[in-house]
């Protein structure tokens, strides 16, 4: 399997703005227009071309930096707007009212609409099974009713100029810096606004009361007392993060960071036909294991949940380890690993902004919580797919990060 830049989601990423640097070629980024032919729901109809997210440990320090327009999952989130951040309840689950978990962010650009030249999807969870499993009920809900939901996503996008970020395409080198710095994050979660400030040492900073309360009793009960002998000590004290630092977060049930890296999904249908040409005798063939699949199927005749699971598998099964599916596309069509609990295009609710239809972008695949370090427990957290959908014109509004709709299929009892 090919691989680049860890920093970079090819062809959802920013190019190169020098053209007589020929060190590095630009990629092209994705030109959500080239897919706009004409589909309807039949599925043996061509579908649109896919890009398959895979995850791989930073390979450097500055890997996940925000002036890097990183790609990632895990760990803490780097803020593409990293002043006017989310704030009050929409970064709480609305079911058990505690933060939200940060799970993964794609940057995806469009290339014909100045205000999105940079663009950052972000998606959070509540990491209780139990909220999960009553969000199942609540994402049905539609206007007037509110729905609580323990799944969000967010949109933010910013024109090429702006007061965070040079114009200049980034170097990749360790050296970039953005323009300024961003607003003070949680001590615990590293992820939301920390505008609570711990009245001891005036050093320690909390989006919530809860994560406060949390940190006191695992460490700072010892540290608050360490920083204001500090203080009574020395004029100042410097506990900031600089620009080329990554936010680190006290809380120890983050889930493991990574950089997303990609690669389109038709590669993989070329890699494993030219495999099957020099497949040794004792490898099982594609033509085998497509039999054995059919022969699967008939069985689970009637049974549609199954049967649509068979599909998803073999489909997942040439790129087993992807964790994201990535298709912005007013066609495109997320993969269902069950039938029952879909959402259809006519049931997504429109833009809370504009008032516009959403598309399809990205779904999150379940491989995700294997990476994370997941149990099998029959509390832990699990899901099916998590599929996004976002502004089909990607509106602007006076809200930095606006709210889009996020679906969540759980497994079956009998799946």
């Amino acid at each position: 399997m090919s691989s680049f830049n860890g920093d970079d989601f090819k062809g959802l990423r920013i190019t190169q703005l020098d053209d007589d640097d020929e060190e590095q070629a630009p990629v092209e980024p994705i030109n959500v227009d080239e897919f706009d032919d004409d589909d309807d729901d039949d599925e043996d109809d061509e579908e649109e071309p896919v890009i398959l997210g895979f995850v791989e440990s930073p390979k450097f320090p500055w890997s996940s930096l925000r002036q890097l327009f990183p790609n990632l999952a895990g760990g803490v989130p780097a803020w593409l707007d990293p002043v006017n951040l989310p704030s009050g309840k929409s970064i709480l689950c609305d079911l058990c009212e505690e933060p939200l978990q940060f799970v993964l962010q794609l940057y995806a650009p469009l290339t014909d609409k100045e205000s999105a030249f940079h663009r950052t999807l972000f998606l959070f969870m509540c990491p209780s099974m139990s909220c999960l499993l009553r969000d199942q009920h609540e994402q049905w809900k539609r206007a007037p009713e509110k729905p609580m939901r323990s799944v969000k996503v967010f949109r933010c996008q910013l024109p090429r100029v702006n007061p965070f970020y040079s114009s200049e395409a980034p170097k990749h080198d360790g050296t970039d810096q953005p323009l300024g710095p961003g607003a003070p994050l949680c001590t615990w979660c590293g992820t939301w606004k920390g505008d609570k400030v711990c009245g001891g040492c005036k050093t320690a900073r909390y989006c919530s009361p809860k994560h406060q309360a949390l940190h006191w009793h695992r460490a700072h009960k010892i540290e608050c007392q360490q920083l204001r002998t500090v203080l009574e000590t020395s004029d100042s004290v410097d506990n900031g993060v600089t620009l080329t630092q990554v936010q680190k977060a006290a809380s120890k049930s983050l889930w493991k960071e990574f950089v997303l890296i990609n690669e389109d999904e038709s590669e993989y249908d070329t890699e494993m036909s030219e495999t099957d040409e020099v497949a040794q005798p004792m490898v099982v063939s594609k033509r085998e294991v497509d039999d054995q699949m059919k022969s699967v199927m008939k069985d689970f005749e009637g049974d549609a949940d199954k049967n649509s699971w068979v599909n998803f598998q073999q489909r997942v099964d040439k790129a087993p380890e992807q964790v994201v599916r990535y298709c912005r596309s007013s066609e495109a069509k997320p993969l269902w690993p069950m039938a029952s609990g879909r959402v259809s295009k006519s049931e997504v609710p429109n833009c809370k902004s504009c008032g516009g239809p959403r598309c399809f972008e990205f779904q999150a695949m379940p491989q995700l919580l294997f990476f994370f370090g997941g149990s099998n427990e029959r509390e832990s957290l699990d899901w099916a797919t998590i599929v996004v959908y976002t502004c089909e014109n990607s509106c602007d509004s006076s809200l930095s990060y606006n709210e889009e709709f996020v679906w969540v299929q759980v497994y079956s009892q009998t799946t």
